[in-house]
């Protein structure tokens, strides 16, 4: 099955290099799909790398990635931040999964896990708090909500219309489980960033709210086949 890596870029520059040489350690052949929005260096470093880079005005991240994985060419689609944080040596557990049957494989930081030190308190408690309300709402049995890294099968993502910018993470989940998708969850360490955090928890927070309550609203649909 050919793998296909999607990101959303802004201005990632130092650490674009290290975030795609870890790509091709742990799967080869994958191909990355990059949206980008930089000022700095990052669309020219990552296609000399070999990384398709699709060029756009800055419009947010989950315009970025919705765009990414929507160009994306892959049997399998698989999210990750390009930021150094997640482990992406964890990429061929997460293609084995898929192989085995499961249609959507989340990586949670907050699995089997207690306080994680490279993450500020807020932002784990938010996050876990995030997690409870989509379970409860959703009917999903989730840990980690607003994880960047998952693995979809192609069906997945071309099943639905993707609405949201700031809470794509949260739509990504649990459109799939209303969906009736098979869903996996491992577990996964989380690294310190590299480079600036570019969301505000504050208005972040904020759009992820009015994702959760707006498909309370308007009932998840798919499209027709």
């Amino acid at each position: 099955m050919k793998v296909s890596v999607c990101m959303g870029t802004k201005n990632e520059e130092k650490a674009i290099t290290g975030v795609i040489r870890d790509i091709r350690k742990a799967w080869k052949d994958a191909e990355i799909v990059i949206v980008d929005s930089s000022k700095d260096k990052t669309p020219e470093i990552a296609e000399k790398l070999g990384a398709r880079v699709i060029r756009q005005p800055p419009m947010g991240y989950g315009v970025a990635l919705r765009a990414a994985l929507l160009a994306a060419k892959g049997d399998i689609l698989i999210t990750t931040d390009c930021d150094g944080t997640y482990p992406l040596e964890k990429i061929p557990e997460m293609v084995e999964l898929i192989g085995k049957g499961y249609d959507v494989v989340s990586a949670s930081r907050f699995k089997g896990r207690g306080k994680i030190s490279t993450m500020p308190l807020f932002n784990q408690f938010g996050n876990r708090m995030f997690a409870l309300v989509t379970n409860i709402l959703y009917g999903t049995n989730i840990t980690d909500i607003t994880t960047g890294m998952r693995a979809f099968r192609r069906k997945v993502i071309h099943s639905f219309d993707w609405t949201e910018n700031v809470g794509l993470s949260l739509e990504l989940l649990f459109k799939p489980a209303r969906g009736g998708f098979k869903i996996a969850e491992i577990s996964i360490g989380y690294k310190p960033r590299i480079g600036e955090v570019k969301l505000n928890p504050f208005t972040g927070g904020l759009g992820m709210v009015k994702t959760l309550l707006k498909y309370r609203i308007f009932p998840v649909k798919m499209k027709k086949a």
